[in-house]
């Protein structure tokens, strides 16, 4: 093998310039630009009607995280006003995403070929730099160790399984410098350009999106002005439900959401398809982190930390000030220290929910069920094996210092109390030095201990 020529039979001939034309839209008829505007609000719709269907019917109501008395007595806005600030908002994100796709250049297919030689000719430059490397420094012959290692995969077969999965990717391997392997090089290229480049751009984007929006969403509530004036609007869904996700003050929703999805479709270099993708995940993300439903069988609650019991600890006046990343992973708030450390969280939820009914039960009206009465939520999100703080039953230990769960509380109720909603507030703090509050703390999935 001879490092210099690192090909024995040539590869496809380059396309003529005259092949480059417009990449086709997904759906005939409809510029792309258009489908990425309408997917992610089609996907809101659609995921929200979903889970209020089960609300409305009352089906999987033991995974509900709220009862139904919950949401009448604890949310300070009407539906109606839910969806109209909602709507506005896709308005809004609808203006901006025509303003985008107008602005960008219309994508052309055409010119893989070349995209394709130019990073397999930095692949093979790079491969040149580390075996000269490994000669200088330590004595390395390179090329001799990189036959060997390409003779060894070739005799346990490893070619043919090459030759197998880039068929299965639909990718045609070029002959040259090892009969069976070909020319690994290319080979590898073919793939990363096609598979592991895209996944990388999407992962770069989810991170720059989850960036934004902790910074952004933590400044909102360390600044009074901003609270006030913006986010608080988002807090009057004590109990959120998943129409409800997008229930913002139109600018923030601009700030957080529109743009903050633009930055990290920009920078991490999404391609049209790609940014299809990511902005109706996004929105899925974001719709199910509301659902107000703790479901085992839900992948985006199971593959993901961040899911709609952890934002929902959010949501609740004793934890405000916590957990403050979305819509995707944990990341920021363990490395900077603001995940809810308080223990498990079912004798607040018990205690949530006996009020509501109480007060239901006090204005004359008779609920049609409990929902989740047993407090069966699961570990991930709101659960013992998330937040236990100090020797819980199940033996885990806390993840801060113990002191920090009255310092969490004390933040978050001290916001709430400065803003609309004080006394539903004041309630909670002196309900939790009652006697009977004292003996719900004791029981936890309806068992007294």
């Amino acid at each position: 093998m001879n490092l210099t020529n690192t090909t024995t039979a040539p590869l496809p001939l380059p396309p003529p310039a005259s092949f480059l034309k417009p990449l086709p839209p997904l759906i005939s008829g409809v510029p792309d630009s258009i489908v990425l505007v309408i997917l992610p609000i089609a996907a809101y719709w659609v995921l929200s009607l979903f889970f209020h269907f089960l609300d409305v019917y009352d089906l999987l109501a033991s995974y509900r995280l709220h009862t139904p008395e919950e949401v009448l007595k604890r949310n300070h806005v009407t539906r109606r006003e839910v969806v109209r600030d909602v709507i506005v908002q896709q308005l809004i994100q609808t203006i901006v995403g025509l303003a985008i796709g107008v602005s960008e250049p219309e994508e052309m297919i055409g010119g893989e070929w070349w995209e394709i030689m130019d990073l397999y000719s930095k692949f093979v430059s790079v491969e040149r730099w580390v075996l000269r490397g490994l000669a200088a420094t330590v004595g390395i012959d390179g090329l001799a160790l990189e036959d060997k290692v390409i003779a060894r995969i070739v005799s346990i077969g490893g070619g043919k399984v090459l030759a197998g999965l880039l068929g299965v990717l639909g990718l045609d391997g070029q002959t040259s410098s090892s009969p069976e392997m070909g020319d690994w090089r290319y080979k590898l290229v073919e793939i990363a350009y096609w598979y592991l480049l895209p996944a990388a751009r999407f992962w770069v984007a989810i991170f720059i999106m989850d960036t934004w929006q902790y910074f952004l969403h933590r400044l909102m509530h360390e600044v009074k002005w901003l609270y006030r004036t913006f986010h608080s609007r988002h807090h009057r869904l004590y109990v959120p439900y998943a129409f409800g996700a997008l229930y913002n003050h139109p600018f923030e929703g601009l700030l957080m959401d529109t743009i903050g999805a633009g930055i990290a479709y920009k920078i991490s270099g999404l391609r049209i398809r790609g940014a299809m993708t990511f902005f109706t995940f996004s929105t899925m993300k974001t719709v199910d982190d509301h659902c107000g439903y703790a479901l085992p069988f839900d992948p985006l609650q199971y593959f993901f930390w961040n899911n709609a019991g952890y934002h929902d600890v959010h949501h609740q006046g004793w934890g405000i000030k916590t957990n403050f990343s979305q819509p995707f992973f944990i990341c920021w708030d363990r490395w900077l220290g603001t995940q809810w450390t308080g223990g498990d969280v079912s004798a607040r939820y018990a205690a949530s929910r006996e009020k509501a009914a109480e007060q239901l039960a006090k204005d004359g009206i008779t609920p049609k069920q409990k929902g989740n009465t047993s407090a069966n939520i699961p570990e991930k999100g709101v659960g013992s094996a998330a937040y236990t703080n100090g020797g819980g039953a199940n033996g885990l230990r806390s993840r801060m210092p113990n002191g920090k769960l009255k310092v969490q509380a004390d933040e978050s109720r001290r916001q709430v109390l400065d803003t609309a909603g004080a006394s539903v507030l004041r309630e909670e703090r002196s309900e939790e030095t009652a006697p009977e509050n004292l003996r719900l703390r004791t029981r936890v999935n309806g068992i007294v201990r």
